[in-house]
């Protein structure tokens, strides 16, 4: 029996794609062993979105090259897609495939012999209506699953690389998604998280809608909860929020993407919103419900990034009543007409501005999470990092840690906050609940 390892860089799109990749393997008899274990067959998922994601799958290559010098190298993915002729240079890579062929791997593959150069199979997106279904399983933990309910982008942000490297928006029909949804319950996973590259755009060329598969979802029995991996601000409607924080299912939290505070650089990156209109679906969520969980993507350091229109990205998050934070130093992408813009930020001031955002996250996330010391709240328990304490999350967002061990894990308890320690919320459990049970609005006193 051939052991084979799966590496996984960048989104929780890519986890999902790899587990579907792992279950064919395992279906084919061969072993699906741990990243730290030694194997016969690596398989390395990439990202393209960062010059740090390339960079980081070329080390990973040379690393598992200097371990395992025989072992048959597979690279798939989106930087294989685009950068296919700079992998093929790594010494000892022998099968580099595009995002499409990827699950096609063990055809592709044949008998894993090591090859003197590498195969390289790749496709164009640009008529392609194919989508494969994907949602994470053994390979991706026992708590949730992440499913994959489209892929590809229509949208031409100036800085992004993905519509190049995932091909135009399309999705999986809804009957399709509600079977993937009934194999996942049938797991005995309690929570699903829908990913795909712009979810919000679901459904838009199929004569359906997000709204509509959320309205489905919500009527499933057997299912706990579902989280939205990313909403656009201009595809979130107030219809949509609402029918999410009065849910028994969906999870009070929005990850809804921002860049820039500064309608300049939103102009520049060709998003399509300002900060007027993302203003206002972030405060109709915060005054519906003031527990909801907001996360936030910033870019720093854009082309034409002034220290001006700096600090109006800085005010503006001030005064935005998001829970916490995801800073990104802006990196050169190949093929983008950002690559070209003038105004080059020089990277040590990239980096210093990322910075300050990050320590600006931090600090709107503890003002957050302390408000709940001394109040109970919902977890669903996912990990045990030393066999002493688990994690899980609550329905909006909040990392909580308690003493016990693996059998607390994919269940749901009632826990009372006593501490913080960094960003983790250290409690106690109060009692059991029953997994049919609605999982309860969080109020504060």
């Amino acid at each position: 029996m051939k052991k084979v390892s799966f590496q996984t860089l960048g989104c929780k799109l890519n986890f999902a794609e790899t587990s579907t990749i792992g279950r064919q393997f395992v279906e084919k008899g061969f072993q699906v062993v741990n990243n730290d274990e030694r194997a016969d067959i690596y398989v390395i998922n990439t990202c393209t979105v960062t010059q740090r994601a390339e960079s980081d799958c070329r080390q990973l290559i040379r690393r598992i090259l200097r371990k395992s010098p025989d072992a048959y190298i597979v690279v798939a993915g989106c930087y294989s897609q685009l950068h296919s002729e700079e992998i093929a240079r790594i010494e000892g890579v022998d099968l580099i495939l595009g995002s499409d062929q990827k699950f096609n791997l063990l055809e592709f593959a044949g008998d894993f012999k090591k090859n003197r150069v590498p195969k390289i199979i790749l496709s164009p997106f640009d008529n392609s209506d194919k989508i494969y279904q994907a949602y994470s399983s053994e390979i991706g933990g026992r708590t949730r699953a992440y499913l994959k309910i489209q892929d590809g982008c229509d949208y031409t942000c100036s800085f992004c690389t993905i519509p190049r490297a995932r091909g135009k928006s399309r999705s999986v029909p809804i009957d399709d998604v509600l079977n993937q949804v009934k194999s996942i319950i049938n797991e005995g996973r309690k929570e699903i998280v829908l990913t795909g590259v712009n979810v919000g755009d679901y459904g838009r060329k199929n004569n359906s809608s997000l709204f509509e598969l959320m309205r489905l979802l919500d009527k499933i029995d057997g299912l706990e909860r579902i989280r939205i991996s990313s909403l656009e601000p201009n595809l979130l409607s107030k219809e949509m929020v609402d029918f999410i924080l009065n849910s028994k299912k969906f999870c009070k939290h929005f990850h809804i993407p921002l860049q820039s505070g500064s309608n300049t650089i939103l102009k520049s990156m060709r998003r399509r919103y300002n900060t007027e209109s993302y203003q206002k679906i972030i405060d109709y969520i915060n005054k519906s419900d003031p527990d909801t969980g907001i996360g936030v993507d910033v870019i720093a350091g854009f082309p034409g990034e002034t220290d001006a229109l700096f600090e109006e990205t800085v005010s503006f998050l001030e005064n935005l009543p998001f829970t916490y934070l995801h800073a990104f130093t802006y990196s050169e992408r190949p093929g983008t007409p950002a690559i070209d813009y003038h105004g080059r930020v020089e990277p040590a001031v990239r980096y210093s501005r990322n910075e300050r955002l990050r320590s600006l996250g931090l600090k709107k996330k503890l003002n957050f999470i302390s408000r709940y010391l001394g109040q109970t709240l919902t977890v669903l328990f996912e990990d045990s990092n030393d066999g002493n304490y688990v994690s899980g999350l609550t329905s909006n967002y909040i990392r909580i840690s308690v003493k016990g061990d693996m059998s607390l894990v994919n269940m749901l308890r009632n826990v009372k906050i006593t501490s913080i320690n960094g960003e983790t919320c250290i409690g106690i459990i109060e009692e059991k609940i029953k997994s049919q049970e609605r999982i309860p609005v969080i109020t504060c006193s």
